[in-house]
């Protein structure tokens, strides 16, 4: 079958790894599943048109196991359905007729609204499974596994989703590595197809010309797949400027929450911490940060390297923080839990992330190969990646200024005012005047600590209002003698 032996051929060991996997779901898919009860959903697009030459390939193997073949090219007997629109590029249209003219597909035509066509063809065929072309990133990919039944409201069937873990990269290899057709748009600089109304092709494949028509490079030659998308016209949503609340927490304006108090928990990953083996001095330096910042820190923990423990400490911080950090326990190791523990803390997976797969790839290079790459593991639906010119990874705390306080996440307000006394009296003394303060100046934060146990006590006002501090320092050193006080710079 040329499909197999074109990737056995393949020097490509990442797509040998894709493609394995992807035919051993479609091969579990037939051993479950009669072939009067499997359809393939088509769309002339890139990943449906890789869907359908591994179910050439997964169709011809599986009955090669079965010694149902001596090797010869068997015909092509999977139900094919393809929904028509009025919307569809009559490109994808002409490659979808044309495709199904050259391998001979049963095609079922919708040319209704897809879940009524689709009701009405599974009320008609014994149909219980259908073969998907979506991967992760798609917006229908949310916590969709290789096999997961259909969504409620919807008839009952089982999806089918053979290449959901696959990239950008891996699609353009296997089309140019097996050399078939694909849609002529993809030639054109279209990157992602959808309907005539929301495709463009992608600026990013745009080549200078002297000529009136702007002309593009085709698809394959998109350097960075994390941008597979930049063709798709933008509509109005929550993320084009105006974040909801949902996302952010309440933070969507700088100017009307300027004094409005903000709240941040930190929570530090990491037994190392907890076993006393390394100083924690990036939990302290992140609260410092964010009180610059005129934020309140309100929780600072560690935990251990434990999903249940960091998924546990999530679910409670962030019922009660408008943000929360998390440090360590992040990376390869069979250590790194963190990302699973925030996945599990907002009831999603851990997935494949295809952005930060490429930006990895474009960071390590040959490093980043092989059919799972975890550091690409992130929690799916609700993850997204800032990117910023200055650095890599890890991310620095001025570029995560500059990419969120504009976007309302991470905003500067009304820094906080702070003036620190120092006094030899005892405890004892001190504790009713400063409780009846405490009173006297609810909107103030006063604190007492001692830097050591025979070292003075330190009396700490913080407020947004100086004048109120001022006035809060000045009615302490009232209730005591001239001098009793001491201020610290």
């Amino acid at each position: 079958m040329e499909i197999d032996k074109a990737i056995t051929e393949s020097d490509d060991k990442r797509l040998k790894t894709k493609y394995n996997n992807a035919i051993y779901v479609i091969k579990r898919a037939l051993a479950l599943y009669s072939i009067e009860e499997v359809a393939f959903s088509f769309n002339g697009g890139k990943d449906s048109t890789v869907l359908l030459h591994l179910l050439r390939a997964g169709y011809f193997l599986h009955r090669v196991e079965q010694s149902c073949s001596n090797g010869v090219q068997i015909d092509f007997p999977i139900r094919t359905i393809y929904f028509e629109s009025t919307s569809v590029f009559p490109e994808i249209n002409t490659f979808t007729y044309d495709t199904s003219k050259t391998y001979g597909l049963q095609m079922d035509i919708i040319r209704t609204d897809f879940k009524s066509g689709l009701e009405a063809l599974l009320k008609s065929k014994p149909i219980r499974a259908i073969f998907l072309g979506v991967r992760i990133g798609d917006p229908t990919a949310v916590g969709q596994e290789q096999f997961s039944p259909s969504s409620p409201g919807w008839p009952p069937f089982m999806r089918v989703n053979p290449i959901l873990d696959w990239s950008y990269r891996d699609v353009w290899a296997f089309l140019l590595t097996c050399k078939v057709q694909y849609c002529s748009l993809y030639d054109q600089g279209y990157t992602s197809i959808g309907s005539i109304y929301d495709t463009v092709p992608n600026a990013l494949l745009s080549i200078s010309s002297t000529s009136s028509k702007e002309k593009f490079k085709p698809a394959y030659l998109l350097p960075d797949g994390r941008l597979e998308r930049a063709g798709r016209v933008k509509k109005n949503s929550p993320l084009d400027g105006t974040r909801s609340p949902a996302v952010n927490n309440g933070l969507d304006s700088v100017n009307s929450h300027k004094n409005r108090m903000f709240t941040a928990s930190v929570i530090g990953v990491g037994d190392e911490i907890l076993f006393g083996t390394v100083e924690d001095q990036l939990g302290p330096l992140l609260c410092k940060k964010l009180h610059s910042i005129g934020w309140m820190t309100s929780r600072s923990t560690v935990v251990r390297n434990d999903i249940d423990s960091v998924a546990e400490e999530v679910d409670r911080c962030k019922s009660v923080s408008d943000l929360v950090f998390l440090y360590g326990g992040v990376g390869p190791l069979h250590s790194d839990v963190t990302s699973a523990g925030v996945a599990k803390a907002f009831g999603v997976r851990l997935a494949p992330d295809e952005e930060f797969e490429e930006f990895l790839r474009h960071l390590i290079g040959d490093h980043c190969t092989g059919d799972r790459n975890e550091m690409a593991q992130l929690p799916e639906g609700i993850t997204e990646l800032l990117h910023h010119e200055k650095l890599p990874v890890p991310l620095q705390w001025d570029c995560l200024i500059e990419l969120t306080e504009s976007d309302g996440f991470l905003v500067t307000i009304e820094s906080y005012s702070s003036k620190r006394l120092t006094t030899n009296l005892t405890d004892v003394e001190t504790a009713q005047p400063l409780s009846k303060l405490c009173l006297e100046f609810p909107d103030l934060y006063i604190g007492c600590f001692r830097r050591s146990r025979q070292g003075p006590l330190v009396i700490s006002f913080e407020g947004k209002d100086p004048s109120r501090v001022q006035a809060g320092v000045e009615a302490l050193c009232k209730k005591f003698n001239a001098g009793a006080f001491s201020e610290v710079n």
